[in-house]
């Protein structure tokens, strides 16, 4: 079984288990953030206000290990990211393979203006709904884990309670899944089977992603002049986490990518 699989036959039995205790009624009548607009990442990223930096707040990986410990506070990490010039903050709420949580998620809601994409491996509408209520602005769906319908399906209901859709894709045959319903293609170059790792993959694919949807390069981006070279091929957003997480602060360390991309 290749990690991804594992990751996505765990998150099936978790939200199995939780749906029964919190129904979407709950989160429609509870949610602090139900009733609030969403921030657009759209606008962030083809407004052109910002360095197109989704920048991630991601506690660990399956093959690298823990990057920030559960004791770490998120609001010294992603305050930075907000206030020099991230496009949006990615926040990852997978617990058993990735360390995150949802307290995670509305932490960086209420300590940030930028819009907030909840990433997880959604797997059911009622992450969508659970995403919206803890004050998700942006959600991702993963082509390599859901059919063309779930994909069109899942973004509809996104669409529906005012959420952003992010569909991310990781090769040629993927592109199937890009329907009206997503906001936003995102090419991962981690191969999610093997977790390695090729930018090519983006480049070889920015040609058959429709222009009105903006594209977002993911996984692979150490350096400026990645970004150089992604951006004058046609993407409009660069997601990066370990590239910052691995540090000891990783504020500063977007501050100082941040500082050269400018130069």
């Amino acid at each position: 079984m290749h990690i991804l699989d594992e990751i996505v036959a765990n998150k099936r039995k978790e939200v199995e288990k939780l749906k029964p205790l919190s129904p979407v009624e709950r989160f429609e009548k509870k949610g602090f953030f139900w009733e609030i607009a969403s921030r657009s990442l759209v606008q962030r990223l083809v407004g052109g206000e910002s360095t197109g930096i989704i920048a991630e707040f991601k506690r660990k990986s399956p093959s690298k290990g823990w990057f920030k410990q559960k004791e770490v506070e998120i609001e010294p990490v992603v305050v930075p990211y907000n206030n020099l010039g991230a496009a949006g903050i990615s926040v990852l709420t997978d617990e058993v393979f990735f360390g995150g949580d949802l307290d995670d998620l509305i932490q960086a809601k209420v300590v940030t203006d930028v819009p907030v994409l909840r990433k997880d491996f959604m797997v059911d509408p009622w992450q969508i709904a659970e995403a919206k209520a803890f004050g998700a602005d942006v959600i991702l769906l993963i082509a390599a884990c859901l059919t063309k319908q779930e994909v069109k399906e899942m973004a509809r209901y996104a669409k529906s309670i005012g959420l952003e859709v992010l569909l991310e894709i990781h090769n040629e045959k993927e592109l199937e899944h890009i329907c009206d319903e997503v906001d936003m293609v995102g090419v991962n170059n981690r191969n999610l089977k093997t977790f390695e790792v090729n930018i090519d993959t983006a480049l070889q694919l920015i040609n058959n992603i429709p222009t009105n949807k903006p594209a977002i390069a993911e996984s692979g981006i150490s350096d400026v002049e990645t970004i150089v070279t992604l951006r004058e091929a046609g993407y409009k957003g660069f997601l990066i986490g370990e590239t910052f997480m691995k540090e000891p602060d990783p504020g500063k360390a977007f501050e100082e990518f941040v500082a050269k991309l400018a130069k």
